[in-house]
């Protein structure tokens, strides 16, 4: 087997826990600036995350509930465009603001990612204003050599793509690569590359199936905070701190 010369992450939820007090908070304000009184809830929203991408789950609301106020197929589309725009732009004020923070573990990680020669990459389906907010002013000492954002790809995940296209860029092979996702379309999209895969599991995921992960936990860990819960995997000497040394050590053999 060849050696891992790279971690793939994606943002939301895996990052930031970002999806249900981020991009869920961002949408019910747009929709109350335009005029809707559309409002998601925290359950419906984990029903539209298993669509990707956000002007995606706009249509699809629109598709299978319709807003407050009727609209064709082209207002909409013309519609939805603008609300998304928008809805990135009060993401990112979330973002940068700081109420929204790491998640358990996450910079650590990163940081043991760089020191150990590994390249770092993040692959998301998430709007890439919303991607460089987090990479370029939260996460300022860690070096991206890749960051994949938004409509980079034509298809979301559970599709490929977006890894493929990380792999094809950074001229790796899939033996080289662990991904840290957290879903299971995050997870889909990975296997789909043939990537080994970690998955750090946040409120929205812990309940979906995401067995096919090589390692599953509750989230990276902290030495000095919250301690992860190891679900699936043989990490040797595992104290609820999940090292980059360990996954390496785990997927060379």
């Amino acid at each position: 087997m060849s050696k891992i010369k790279a971690v793939f992450f994606d943002q939301d939820g895996v990052i930031i826990d970002t999806e249900r007090d981020g991009h869920r908070v961002s949408f019910n304000m747009t929709f109350k600036e335009f005029g809707f009184t559309d409002e998601w809830d925290v359950e419906y929203y984990h029903e539209l995350l298993q669509v990707g991408g956000g002007k995606e789950r706009m249509k699809h609301h629109w598709k299978t509930k319709g807003f407050s106020r009727p609209m064709t197929e082209e207002e909409i589309d013309n519609l939805v465009k603008e609300m998304h725009k928008r809805k990135t732009a009060l993401f990112v004020e979330l973002i940068e603001s700081g109420k929204l923070p790491l998640r358990p573990g996450l910079h650590r990680f990163m940081k043991e990612t760089m020191e150990a020669g590994l390249k770092v990459a993040v692959c998301t389906t998430s709007n890439e204003q919303a991607a460089k907010a987090i990479t370029e002013k939260i996460l300022t000492d860690i070096k991206f050599e890749l960051v994949l954002a938004g409509d980079v790809v034509q298809k979301k995940k559970p599709d490929p793509e977006i890894y493929n296209l990380a792999l094809s860029k950074l001229g790796l092979q899939t033996d080289e690569v662990i991904v840290v996702e957290d879903s299971k379309n995050g997870l889909a999209a990975a296997k789909a590359a043939g990537l080994k895969t970690i998955v750090t599991t946040n409120h929205y995921t812990e309940k979906e199936d995401v067995s096919a992960g090589d390692v599953i936990v509750s989230c990276l860990g902290d030495v000095d905070g919250e301690k992860a819960e190891l679900r699936k995997g043989d990490i040797k000497d595992f104290d609820g701190v999940v090292h980059v040394k360990q996954l390496v050590e785990l997927f060379e053999k």
